[in-house]
């Protein structure tokens, strides 16, 4: 084999190799423990970025979903930075933020489109949007729910015009009163704008089978996010528990659905916590791995 020859099979299989990177894959972790990291330990946010990106690079993961929290003034270059510097991408983000009243949601969606284009550089093309609760307790006025649906429209119209998609998250609240809240953005939202991430773990502490929800938004899921827990109490890492994730799994190959699977622990103040941080991440990425049959 020639020089010339040698270097071109050996670029050539560099090629391969960065290609095979570029693919981005459908497993993700989010950013929200890392906040509850740095509480536990007494420290802001920024006390703790430095060793977070690392740590999620350690467990596997080439992928992070983080939310607005991580692109405040004073944190958000050496955020961009450690990404850059850990090669993790960003297929999304999370953006929260008030929708039910044309103020609030004005200010959301000129934060959701500010970051999305900060993120853009990582690969991301998807935000994913929580609609602000009124309180724990109460619930939205119809005209509030009204305003939100065209809320949403509007943002998912113009997320789709910069090449984003927008999915809609919930927790507990939007599920109270048989998911009034849920429902109502399912069946007064345009599929064309607006899709779906399901939080399974929230879906069942709300009193639903994930896997009915799941069904009912069908083809709009884009997303979903996976916790699990044990009577309710959140568990450590990603593991069997109170919801079946082989069960929903399965549903993903029947229905031939490809959301991003976003793994997003939490710890509630009673959860036991027997490991390091990031050894449950490491577990949580092998276990989804196996279960959802994704690499990440």
């Amino acid at each position: 084999m020639t020089e010339f020859s040698r270097r071109e099979a050996l670029f050539t299989g560099l090629g391969a190799v960065f290609a095979r990177r570029a693919e981005v894959s459908r497993l993700s972790v989010e950013g929200y423990i890392f906040q509850q990291y740095a509480e536990r330990q007494k420290k802001p946010l920024r006390g703790v970025i430095d060793e977070i990106f690392a740590m999620a690079k350690n467990a596997g993961f080439h992928n992070i979903e983080l939310n607005q929290g991580f692109f405040v003034p004073e944190i958000r270059e050496r955020v961009l930075e450690l990404l850059k510097a850990n090669q993790l991408k960003m297929p999304s983000v999370y953006v929260g933020g008030a929708m039910h009243a044309t103020k609030l949601a004005d200010q959301t969606i000129a934060t959701a489109l500010e970051i999305g284009e900060v993120c853009r550089p990582f690969g991301c093309k998807a935000i994913v949007n929580n609609p602000s609760p009124l309180s724990p307790a109460a619930e939205k006025s119809d005209a509030e729910l009204a305003q939100q649906a065209e809320a949403l429209n509007r943002l998912g119209r113009a997320l789709k015009e910069k090449g984003f998609e927008l999915r809609v998250h919930h927790h507990t609240p939007e599920l109270v009163n048989n998911a009034r809240e849920w429902r109502h953005i399912l069946h007064n939202t345009d599929p064309s704008y607006v899709a779906f991430c399901l939080d399974l773990d929230w879906a069942h502490q709300g009193g639903f089978e994930p896997l009915d929800l799941l069904k009912e938004a069908g083809s709009r899921v884009g997303e979903v996010h996976v916790r699990n827990s044990k009577d309710k109490l959140w568990l450590e890492a990603l593991d069997d528990g109170d919801v079946d994730y082989r069960q929903v799994a399965r549903y993903f190959r029947v229905a031939k659905l490809r959301p991003l699977i976003v793994v997003e622990l939490a710890y509630r103040d009673n959860t036991t916590v027997t490991r390091p941080l990031g050894e449950d991440l490491r577990l949580s990425r092998i276990y989804a791995e196996k279960i959802f049959g994704v690499q990440a």
